[in-house]
Parts: C-alpha cells; sequence; structure tokens
C-alpha cells in the first residue's frame, strides 16, 4: 500500500465510529506497514483520519489486476475457470 491508494477497513473499529467495509484514502504513511486513513462522505466531507496497520486494510482495485499481483497466478482467460461464466451485451 502507499500514499493515495483507496482502502477498505477490514474489522469493526466501533471506539473510533468505524466499521469493516468503510473506504478511505492513505494521505500518509508513518512508518513502514502504518498509515493515515482519511474517510471522506459523498460530498467529501472528511468524517474520520485514523492511524491504522496495513493488516487492518485492503486495497481496491478499480481495474483488472495484473497477473501475479498477490503473488499468485491468475488464470489467463477466463474460460480457464470451470466456475466461469461468460457474459455478453447485445
Amino acid at each position: 500500500m502507499k500514499l493515495l491508494d483507496v482502502v477498505t477497513l477490514l474489522e469493526d473499529l466501533p471506539e473510533l465510529g468505524l466499521y469493516r467495509g468503510q473506504v478511505g484514502t492513505i494521505v500518509e504513511e508513518y512508518e513502514p506497514k502504518m498509515f493515515e486513513v482519511e474517510f471522506s462522505d459523498l460530498k467529501g466531507r472528511t468524517y474520520a483520519l485514523e492511524i491504522l496497520s496495513a493488516a487492518q486494510l485492503m486495497r481496491l482495485y478499480y481495474q483488472p489486476i495484473a497477473e501475479n499481483a498477490y503473488g499468485n497466478a491468475m488464470p489467463t482467460r477466463l474460460a480457464d475457470s470451470p466456475q466461469s461464466r461468460i457474459i455478453t451485451s447485445s
């Protein structure tokens, strides 16, 4: 994870008013795997600014992830997966 990555919280932190699934942006890195994360509403107003560990966060991706991005090989084609289902638009 790095500066300006969009992340989601992996655990409830009720004492901070934050809950699993809330989305934030990394705005500072203080030491390896410790980040300041800003949580904002849909109007861009910050409602929380907290220092969290990488273990509490998951980076969100808005595009296809490259092979081995997680250290695991992905199928080269969707059809390679037995559970795959190809959806086409008309």
